[in-house]
């Protein structure tokens, strides 16, 4: 681990995956306090209790030498002799398909709010926004204490993820994102020898483009293996000989290369829309591309597993990722509504849901339940609880990984 800079004092706005594995970590040795307006979820954390599914952060939470407070009121986030050093807004943008844009209202309205009421802080967004955002806002409000941060975290993985940091970029040449950047290193964890954390400062709109042209390589790279699967699976090819060879040219690599029902969860779907929509009046055409063969994707699946010609459908987890309990966004949705479209009917196994109906589709609580219910298994991802009975399974899962 780096060494620490000098305790600061820093709020943190939003309690999602991105804002609560940060405060959690940055609390080791700094003055942290986590703010969110949903009273449930910080009685929650309150009690010790993640809202999200990540081992490493439900141990975190349960350390007692964490300068950490968890409130609903603004007073206690942002006045008073202990008002922050640091702000770092993580409130979600979801993408609106109204507007064909992020909905950054919540973004907007937390850097305006802690603009007014902290005077000398460095205001760090680390919520995904559209390129050009920063700058903008950053405008409007005369200041240039706004600084944006991308976040690069995997769902299941925040913790690990931000301790073990491919890259860590600040979308400001200053004196306040460099200071920032080194309190981000300091929280990762680098064995003794290794290189230390890259550290890039950039301008904002350069740092808001990195973030969506990341994840939008990343969504290509699920599309195209998704798309060498299709093709196989139509010519009666094996997939898994193929990607093999593909894989072995170092160019490529051997990774994130596993055929599944499409790319979703968090960030893929939405972050690809928005990068889409940013070429407007720019010529492209891979972009649109990858959002289109996500939908294409959907569609052969739901096919091919009409092809079997089941009676019921048995959905295995919503989520898109063996450990994950997310679901927005998620690749498998799409595939049974489309499967309910044309007359299937659908079981659902999700340990989330504490309902008996979900999206028109009976829920059940367990595998016995599932496999006594439906005569075909749908799962995004192969899990050991399943192998038993592979044979009544559909997966495009070859390589029993999400990477």
């Amino acid at each position: 681990m780096q060494p620490a800079p000098a305790p600061r004092r820093i709020t943190v706005v939003g309690t999602g995956y991105v804002g609560l594995s940060l405060a959690v970590l940055l609390a080791r040795h700094h003055r942290v306090v986590a703010l969110d307006i949903d009273a449930e979820r910080i009685a929650g954390l309150q009690a010790g209790r993640s809202p999200i599914s990540d081992r490493e952060l439900q141990e975190l939470l349960a350390r007692d030498d964490l300068d950490l407070r968890f409130t609903t009121d603004q007073a206690t986030a942002y006045d008073g002799p202990q008002a922050p050093d640091f702000v770092i807004v993580a409130t979600p943008t979801d993408y609106d398909v109204d507007t064909d844009s992020f909905d950054t209202s919540s973004v907007e309205t937390v850097v305006r709010e802690a603009s007014g009421r902290c005077p000398d802080a460095t205001l760090v967004v680390k919520s995904t926004v559209p390129v050009g955002f920063t700058a903008a806002l950053s405008a409007s409000l005369g200041t240039d204490r706004l600084v944006f941060s991308p976040e690069f975290l995997r769902e299941g993985h925040a913790v690990f993820d931000n301790l073990h940091p491919t890259r860590i970029v600040v979308g400001q040449r200053s004196a306040a994102a460099q200071e920032f950047a080194d309190i981000l290193r300091a929280t990762a964890s680098v064995q003794p020898g290794a290189p230390a954390v890259p550290v890039l400062l950039t301008d904002s709109t350069e740092a808001e483009a990195i973030k969506l042209f990341a994840n939008t390589y990343l969504a290509l790279r699920v599309a195209y293996f998704n798309e060498l699967d299709t093709f196989a699976a139509t010519h009666g090819l094996d997939t898994r000989q193929i990607i093999e060879g593909v894989g072995l040219d170092p160019r490529v690599g051997e990774h994130y290369n596993n055929p599944s029902f499409g790319y979703g969860g968090y960030c893929l779907p939405k972050d690809t829309k928005q990068l889409r929509a940013s070429y407007r009046d720019i010529p492209q055409n891979l972009v649109a591309a990858v959002v289109t063969a996500n939908v294409t994707r959907k569609d052969f699946v739901a096919d091919d597993i009409m092809r079997r010609e089941p009676r019921v459908v048995g959905i295995h987890r919503l989520s898109m990722k063996a450990g994950a309990d997310n679901y927005r966004s998620s690749s498998v949705l799409g595939v049974m509504r489309r499967l309910q479209e044309r007359g299937v009917e659908v079981v659902v196994l999700e340990p989330t849901l504490t309902q008996d109906n979900f999206a028109g589709a009976r829920v059940v609580h367990t595998l016995d339940e599932l496999l006594a219910a439906a005569d075909l298994i749908v799962a995004n991802r192969m899990v050991a609880e399943l192998e038993p009975h592979r044979d009544r399974v559909y997966t495009r899962d070859l390589f029993g990984g999400d990477d």
